[in-house]
């Protein structure tokens, strides 16, 4: 399988585009703990090696090619959506809102972002290109993803240590069995998302949803199914 290339930033910069912002997300599907977007502006002159949709990559890789990111690139910005802006907005809609947020950040104005995704959000500083399964074709996406990943990763092991019980550090918040286990035996923390919830048996999933105390509304994503930037603990 071919690694992420470079080919939609050059196209745009031919285009007259002098930065090029890639975005990416992490954490739609997990149960607990905010979504993590990065946005990464890469030097064309001085592209990392190695990048790849971190789905596909090792953690001791990503994070290896995390500060390799960070100290090659023009610039990096992540923002978070909390599980609180989850439950208002719903997933989508606290993602994109997250998206605008990070691009924002960036030192550097961007003349495009590549989005990963089919949605473009509201209130960017730039125009976007959507790209469905960018991480894994442009380097941008792929370096945003890593990025957001290993971010989002050191925030839920940080998380663990204040709330040991839920074991926010070996599954970073998706919906493994021992999480589900244990949010029906002392229910929720302030950092679960009160809009997502637990499924009986994924073997039952047409049969509807088990309540968990304090948690009631209808989730707007499968729980027990990875989100489309980081795979879910077994």
């Amino acid at each position: 399988m071919r690694a992420p290339h470079f080919d939609f930033e050059r196209e745009a910069i031919a285009g007259g585009c002098r930065w090029v912002a890639g975005v990416d997300e992490v954490g739609r599907g997990p149960l607990a703990g905010p979504v993590g977007v990065a946005a990464v502006i890469l030097d064309p002159n001085d592209l990392p090696e190695g990048l790849d949709d971190s789905k596909a990559l090792a953690e001791a890789v990503r994070e290896a090619l995390k500060p390799i990111i960070l100290a090659k690139a023009i610039s990096v910005a992540v923002a978070f959506a909390s599980a609180e802006e989850i439950d208002r907005f719903n997933i989508r809609g606290a993602t994109l809102r997250a998206m605008a947020r990070a691009v924002a950040a960036l030192h550097v104005r961007p003349d495009l972002a590549l989005i990963d995704g089919r949605d473009v959000p509201d209130g960017l500083k730039c125009p976007a290109r959507p790209i469905i399964g960018g991480d894994a074709l442009s380097m941008s996406i792929a370096g945003a993803s890593i990025v957001a990943k290993t971010t989002r990763d050191a925030l839920m092991r940080n998380l663990g240590r204040d709330y040991p019980a839920y074991g926010f550090g070996d599954h970073a918040g998706y919906a493994t069995t021992f999480h589900r286990s244990v949010l029906e035996a002392i229910g929720p923390c302030p950092y679960h998302r009160r809009s997502f919830r637990l499924r009986k048996e994924e073997a039952d999933a047409e049969k509807g949803f088990e309540s968990v105390e304090g948690v009631d509304l209808l989730s707007s994503a499968r729980p027990y199914e990875n989100d489309t930037t980081s795979g879910a603990a077994p």
